[in-house]
């Protein structure tokens, strides 16, 4: 059975148009899938990346094009300035870590509907409410906001050490069991091409 850890961030317009997609590529080919939030903004640094507002102008330029045709592709709604945008994605990956450990719900969807209130609801995923009513909207425990606080930033600093270690350098990327690996919502394709051993 294949195994893909996910690594992602819940403040990345990129991880927002993942949408169903990793779910559906897992259930095609069996295959597991880790959850792993991770600083951006640390991986950025320590990697060559730099903040958005940070790069030339040219590179700016091209993702205020790209984004938006990249969500007209999936169908998917995307506000290019959201209000709460950046914003601590510390407590939202808190949460995720919390509920990946205690299971009982849905976690894909808890992860999309907190990339959805960034990108399209102008709701800020720092806030304690909208964690625990996105928890509560997934099936979980809207407590494990609070409760998953140790744990969670424990865990939320060993993925940023393991993503560097293993090449991530940005968000989304995956990487399955045989080592090979995919950045970027444009490359869940080839993903799955290489699970069906096409590619």
């Amino acid at each position: 059975m294949p195994h893909i850890d996910y690594y992602f961030s819940t403040i990345s317009p990129y991880t927002y148009l993942v949408g169903g997609r990793l779910q559906e590529i897992a259930r095609r080919h069996a295959a597991t899938v880790t959850y792993k939030p991770f600083d951006i903004l640390g991986a950025f640094s320590r990697t060559g990346g730099q903040p958005v507002p940070q790069r030339h102008p040219s590179r700016i330029d091209y993702r205020a094009q790209e984004l938006p045709r990249q969500a007209r592709k999936q169908g998917m709604p995307l506000n290019m300035k959201p209000a709460h945008w950046p914003t601590n994605a510390a407590p939202s990956s808190y949460a995720v870590i919390a509920a990946q450990k205690a299971g009982g719900g849905d976690l894909p969807q808890l992860i999309q509907r907190l990339l959805a209130c960034c990108w399209v609801e102008e709701k800020d995923i720092a806030e304690d409410q909208v964690i625990k009513t996105c928890l509560s909207e997934s099936g979980f425990d809207p407590t494990l906001a609070d409760s998953g606080l140790l744990t969670g930033a424990e865990v939320y600093a060993a993925n940023l050490e393991e993503a560097v270690s293993n090449g991530v350098f940005g968000a989304p990327f995956f990487i399955c069991d045989d080592g090979q690996k995919f950045w970027g919502q444009d490359r869940l394709e080839d993903l799955d091409l290489h699970l069906k051993g096409e590619l």
